[in-house]
């Protein structure tokens, strides 16, 4: 019997030198995976504030950030005093003499719209004729001079009363992303950006808005006279027996347009030179424009996005308040009528 019991209280001692060994080896680990932790947690913090750090240079060497980075500029703005901060501003003229704007108590009107068109001095009479309509109507006006030449203006009895920026060989889009930020036109219910080669014999902005405002449009634009020189997509034609309409129907070409028809060309589309926007749509559509966007083609199957819900229900063409579309390129082209394509 001894042997037996030597043997087992050998084996007891065997294993508990084992065990006592794994429990060694993991006391020795535990430092090492310490130091492993705290070396990847530095890391790691290293990294994030690299890429916070590089994300603010970002910001400051690129102005038109994305609307959350631009919202967390105003924590720039806590040592100003209480009640001075003024969120937004417009585009009203304030002589020296007056502390209130110019139109403020003109007639007695309580809205404002802004009317925005390049230009250029070839094209005066024309501009002459499409602000001489909207004037009346106690609209804001700014033109964009793409052709440096300002001085040419002042002859006309409204210049005075405009705003002008010049800025050689610019397109609208660059000015309008530039000069028509959303805090500076909130006061606006609807903003115009046209194009200045736009006839406007049959157009009267009055009646326009009412009806917009009647069938509740975010986006739209008058429609186009079928006589017009330029014309690109069937949606914009001037229907003669409606008052508006908000989709085309069209068997013809490769795109088909019915009532199952959800998109442009056929439904929620107007084009890019004669759109309206409403005070919501337009603060959308500033964020859609690119910075580096130049000539805009494409842009008008994307302001749907901007339509403020439903696009086939809140973008429409005007087809009681139309106009004619010449199709003169003047920034970059000949100066001559382009070809009438559909």
């Amino acid at each position: 019997m001894k042997p037996l019991k030597s043997w087992r209280w050998l084996m007891r001692k065997r294993n508990a030198f084992s065990d006592g060994g794994k429990c060694g080896l993991k006391m020795r680990q535990l430092p090492f995976l310490g130091v492993v932790c705290t070396v990847a947690l530095f890391f790691v913090y290293r990294i994030t504030n690299y890429q916070h750090r590089q994300t603010e240079m970002d910001g400051e060497l690129h102005r038109f950030n994305t609307v959350k980075e631009y919202h967390l500029e105003s924590r720039f703005l806590h040592g100003l005093p209480h009640g001075i901060i003024q969120g937004r501003s417009d585009l009203e003229l304030r002589p020296l003499w007056s502390r209130s704007s110019s139109r403020s108590k003109v007639n007695g009107f309580s809205n404002h719209n802004l009317l925005a068109m390049p230009v250029g001095i070839k094209q005066k009479h024309n501009v002459d004729a499409i602000v001489q309509k909207f004037l009346p109507e106690n609209f804001t006006i700014i033109l964009f001079h793409y052709d440096g030449n300002m001085d040419g203006w002042w002859d006309l009895d409204w210049s005075n009363k405009a705003i002008h920026i010049v800025a050689q060989n610019q397109t609208k889009w660059w000015f309008a992303k530039r000069f028509l930020h959303p805090d500076v036109v909130s006061i606006y219910d609807y903003i115009f950006i046209w194009d200045e080669d736009l006839g406007v014999e049959h157009f009267n902005p009055g009646r326009y808005l009412d009806i917009v405002k009647t069938e509740g449009l975010e986006i739209s634009q008058p429609a186009l006279d079928p006589n017009s020189t330029d014309i690109h997509h069937r949606i914009t034609i001037r229907a003669r027996t409606k008052k508006f309409h908000r989709r085309v129907y069209d068997r013809r070409g490769s795109v088909k347009c019915s009532d199952s028809s959800e998109g442009p060309p056929c439904t929620g589309f107007v084009e890019g030179m004669a759109p309206v926007f409403s005070r919501s749509a337009w603060h959308c559509t500033w964020h859609l424009i690119q910075n580096d966007l130049v000539h805009g083609w494409g842009m008008d199957m994307k302001l749907g996005y901007c339509a403020q819900g439903d696009r086939t229900r809140n973008v429409g063409i005007i087809d009681s308040e139309y106009i004619v579309h010449k199709g003169i390129q003047t920034l970059g082209g000949s100066g001559l009528p382009a070809k009438k394509t559909l």
